[in-house]
C-alpha cells in the first residue's frame, strides 16, 4: 500500500474517536473516547442542520445564543470568554452579523473605550427561529434514550463535571 493510501486510511471520515478504543485500554479512556465520539456526532449534525436550514454556522449561532441570554448586550471580551474563543474570532463573527443587521455594537455607557454587542430585533427573530429548530434536533438525537436514562446520564455527567471542577482547582493550587 502506498504511503498516501495508508495516510488516507488513517483519516477515515467514517471512523470516530471511539474506534481508537481497545479492550486493553482503561475503562476511563474508553469512556472518554465514547463521550468524545457522541459529542462530535451531535455537533456535526447540528452544524449540518444549521447550514442546510439557515445558511449559518455553529459559531454564529453560539454568539447569537449568548446575546439572547444577555439582553443588555455583552462586551466583546465577555463574548470571547463565554464562547471560549479568541477575541479575533468573536470580532470576525460579529462583523458578519453586524453587516447582516442581526447585531449592533454600542459604546458601553460605563466605559466609552468598550463596545457592547446586542441582538437587533431582526437578530432576535432569526435566533428564535433557529433556536426552536435546534431544540427539536437535540431532542431527536436523544430519542433513543428513555427519560429515566436521560436523567441518569445527566446526573452522572453532573458528578463528573463537579469532580473535574475540583480537579482543576487542585491542579491550580498545586502549581502555585
Amino acid at each position: 500500500m502506498s504511503k498516501a493510501k495508508a495516510r488516507l486510511k488513517l483519516i477515515d471520515t467514517r471512523a470516530d474517536a471511539e474506534t481508537r478504543s481497545r479492550d486493553d485500554h482503561h475503562l476511563s479512556v474508553r469512556l472518554w473516547l465514547r463521550l468524545l465520539s457522541c459529542t462530535n456526532r451531535i455537533e456535526s449534525t447540528v452544524r449540518q442542520n444549521l447550514q442546510a436550514n439557515f445558511q449559518t454556522t455553529l459559531p454564529r449561532f453560539d454568539l447569537m445564543a449568548q446575546l439572547e441570554r444577555a439582553r443588555q448586550g455583552l462586551k466583546m471580551s465577555e463574548l470571547s470568554q463565554r464562547m471560549m474563543v479568541t477575541g479575533g474570532n468573536v470580532t470576525g463573527i460579529t462583523d458578519g452579523l453586524e453587516k447582516e443587521g442581526l447585531v449592533v455594537r454600542e459604546v458601553d455607557p460605563s466605559d466609552r473605550r468598550v463596545y457592547r454587542v446586542r441582538l437587533t430585533p431582526e437578530g432576535q427573530r432569526q435566533f428564535r427561529r433557529m433556536a426552536v429548530e435546534h431544540e427539536q434536533w437535540i431532542i431527536g438525537l436523544f430519542d433513543g434514550l428513555t427519560e429515566r436514562n436521560k436523567e441518569q446520564l445527566t446526573q452522572l455527567l453532573g458528578q463528573l463535571k463537579t469532580h473535574l471542577g475540583r480537579s482543576d482547582v487542585s491542579a491550580r493550587e498545586a502549581s502555585r
